[in-house]
């Protein structure tokens, strides 16, 4: 089984920066440590018009990453709620 790199980008290492709902940091840092085994969870939806670009969610809010198959790379890069992520 190939395991991936969990890389977090700049946005989304500022969420957890300045995120102060330590439970909900923890569920979603518990959904990207996942990914690592399984960027594709049944759950997960690729975005339209994006080539790597996924989303995942954790309740309200989502995560946004790519996924660099030929590296074995997950890319964070965004975490937010489901009101503003598309924005």
């Amino acid at each position: 089984m190939k395991t991936y790199a969990v890389s977090i980008g700049p946005k989304a290492q500022d969420w957890f920066d300045d995120c102060r709902d330590a439970k909900l940091k923890r569920r979603v840092g518990e959904m990207i440590d996942s990914l690592a085994v399984n960027p594709r969870p049944p759950n997960c939806v690729k975005l339209t018009g994006e080539k790597n670009t996924w989303r995942v969610r954790v309740s309200d809010w989502r995560i946004l990453y790519e996924i660099h198959d030929d590296r074995l790379v997950v890319l964070v890069i965004r975490i937010a709620n489901r009101r503003e992520v598309y924005r």
